[in-house]
């Protein structure tokens, strides 16, 4: 026995998978170091856009919540294009922190309104015992879209010999989305069973919101989530040098330029990453059943992913590029492994009514931590390199496990798995 793969969750499963056609996603550091940015200024750029994002991120939770989610997923459609727009059209350090300002507006009305949308779905069906398959089969469809990502986006590269274009491609999907967004039950928008009301009220949605930082199980479980997603968001961007780095120096291709050789690697490797992440999300429900527990399974995904960072970083400083592949493919199967744990803990301590103001919380500490974590990691590594930065990051992982980790009494609560 599963869940009912019916057409909302076809329509789900689609939005992930048009949601991570991202086509810059591969090479966004490769292009803005094309365009003269150090590592620094990419940083701060970085910050600027999870500054933003942190800034919007909880009040566009409470528009999801009080004014209708589906139309809130739409305007984030609408705001990634402009940006991408604005990438493509405007190639300069203004504009590109403007753009960033733009994506994080996307980012702050699509983060936890999705994911409310589904675990609502699944409350009015009667599904929600397979909340951890239900929302780990729909990551997969928009891992696997990462996956079919990264083969476009290079072979983009590849025909223009630019990065710029795949900022153009990238807004596509986009429109398609908001199509598929708008086709969305009604009932989706935050409606209760037997009532009338489309929202519960800024009242009542004030009150479950407060309600969410009371329990400290609840509150730990989120800083957990969101800080363990922050530093894999941030690191894993520093693959791209490295694969640049092993493209150059392979003996084959040496006919094609260096960004039309960096296209191919970086193609090829993210390919079998999101490849990888797509299977891990599908598994992530049966993963924890056989680790015996939510909570176990989420601390030992953090104890593995401190330690990949570590082996990366070092390996990188050694130039043994393999190694610090099969770290990053070790690092991206533990995230989606973990990620729908995480959703689905929290979506049993959060009210239903207020689950997009609820997650939005995880997301605004996680863009706050990232904030703050990137520009320093684009000091030290124009500094001291980006093994030395990666490796570093991953000792910073390891101390902050000790007060982070989940408890047993937390286990004892998530009662779905």
């Amino acid at each position: 026995m599963t869940f009912i793969r019916d057409r909302q969750f076809y329509r789900f499963s689609a939005y992930g998978f048009l949601k991570n056609l991202r086509f810059f996603e591969p090479f966004i550091i490769l292009y803005f170091r094309e365009i003269g940015f150090s590592f620094l200024e990419i940083g701060i750029l970085f910050a600027i856009r999870e500054i933003s994002t942190v800034l919007l991120e909880v009040p566009t939770g409470f528009v999801a919540d009080i004014g209708g989610r589906k139309t809130s997923m739409v305007f984030s459609m609408a705001a990634y294009v402009v940006s991408f727009l604005t990438f493509f059209f405007f190639p300069s350090y203004i504009a590109a922190a403007g753009a960033m300002i733009l994506f994080a507006c996307g980012e702050a009305f699509r983060t936890g309104t999705h994911k409310a949308m589904i675990l609502e779905y699944l409350r009015l069906t009667g599904q929600e015992e397979w909340k951890p398959d239900y929302y780990g089969a729909t990551r997969a469809a928009s891992k696997l879209g990462s996956a079919i990502n990264a083969l476009i986006a290079a072979t983009l590269v590849l025909i223009s010999g630019s990065y710029r274009y795949i900022f153009l491609a990238a807004a596509l999907p986009c429109v398609i989305n908001m199509i598929n967004l708008a086709s969305y039950p009604g009932t989706l928008n935050g409606t209760d069973v037997g009532s009338h009301r489309t929202s519960p009220g800024i009242k009542d949605t004030l009150k479950y919101f407060v309600s969410i930082f009371r329990d400290p199980d609840t509150r730990l479980s989120i800083m957990n989530s969101a800080v363990f997603d922050g530093f894999f968001k941030v690191l894993k961007e520093y693959l791209q040098p490295v694969l640049k780095a092993m493209a150059i120096g392979l003996p084959l291709l040496t006919a094609l330029s260096a960004d039309r050789r960096t296209a191919i690697v970086v193609g090829i490797v993210y390919f079998v990453l999101f490849l990888a992440a797509s299977t891990a999300s599908r598994c992530s429900g049966k993963f924890s059943r056989r680790i015996k527990g939510v909570v176990k399974s989420i601390n030992i995904t953090w104890i593995i992913g401190f330690t990949a960072l570590i082996i990366a970083g070092i390996f990188q400083e050694l130039s043994l590029y393999v190694v610090v592949i099969v770290a990053y493919l070790v690092l991206f199967t533990l995230q989606n492994l973990r990620r729908p744990l995480c959703v689905t803990y929290i979506s049993d301590k959060v009210p239903h009514m207020v689950m997009a103001s609820g997650l939005s919380v995880e997301s605004l500490i996680k863009t706050l931590f990232m904030a703050i974590l990137a520009p320093v990691c684009g000091y030290v590594a124009d500094l001291a390199g980006v093994g030395i930065t990666v490796a570093s990051a991953g000792l910073l992982m390891g101390l902050l496990y000790v007060p982070l980790r989940l408890r047993k009494q937390v286990e004892e609560s998530a009662s779905v798995l």
